[in-house]
């Protein structure tokens, strides 16, 4: 058994693609997914499974909910170990003690040709960023809200993204690291 983090893109926001967290779970369970648990009502939820790939997992899942509920979510799958080095990698640990204002962006897919130009140029002065393969960090001390930065990376990094704040990373580690 090895345990997954889920993280749903884009539901429950807005009054748009609704699916409580109980309901998900029993869906989760339902593919023999084992251990189900969620953080918050936007679509994080860490789970156990036989599953060797996260691509077999993603594509489950998300037919699943395409089929159930009739909308198609993006889903990020990451292990534990993803997780881990994503927060042992964190460019910014002096923003820790201010989780609301540090954002890991976890990417489906390592960027293949990030416009850095467009980025630095969305950039606030006190805003700092830094690209991995996985994770785009966002530091936005002034929150992210009016962050033209992070309203845009998705689209200068050229991948799918979907975004946590510290807060929600390190819930997250705890819940697999209590697994």
């Amino acid at each position: 058994m090895q345990t997954w983090i889920a993280l749903f893109r884009g539901i429950n926001v807005g009054g748009n693609n609704m699916l409580p967290m109980a309901e998900l779970r029993k869906d989760l369970e339902a593919l023999k997914l084992k251990n189900v648990r969620t953080y918050i009502q936007s679509g994080n939820v860490v789970f156990d499974s036989t599953a060797k790939a996260a691509s077999a997992l993603t594509k489950k899942i998300v037919r699943m909910i395409e089929e159930k509920h009739g909308f198609r979510p993006h889903v990020l799958i990451l292990n534990r170990d993803d997780l881990l080095t994503a927060v042992e990698a964190n460019p910014f640990p002096k923003a820790v003690p201010h989780p609301k204002t540090l954002h890991f962006f976890f990417l489906a897919a390592p960027p293949v040709e990030p416009n850095t130009k467009a980025l630095d140029d969305a950039k606030a002065s006190t805003e700092n960023y830094k690209l991995t393969d996985r994770v785009f960090y966002l530091h936005a001390p002034n929150g992210i809200g009016r962050s033209k930065l992070a309203a845009n990376a998705e689209k200068h990094l050229g991948v799918v993204s979907t975004g946590r704040n510290y807060r929600t990373v390190e819930k997250l580690l705890s819940m697999v690291t209590q697994s």
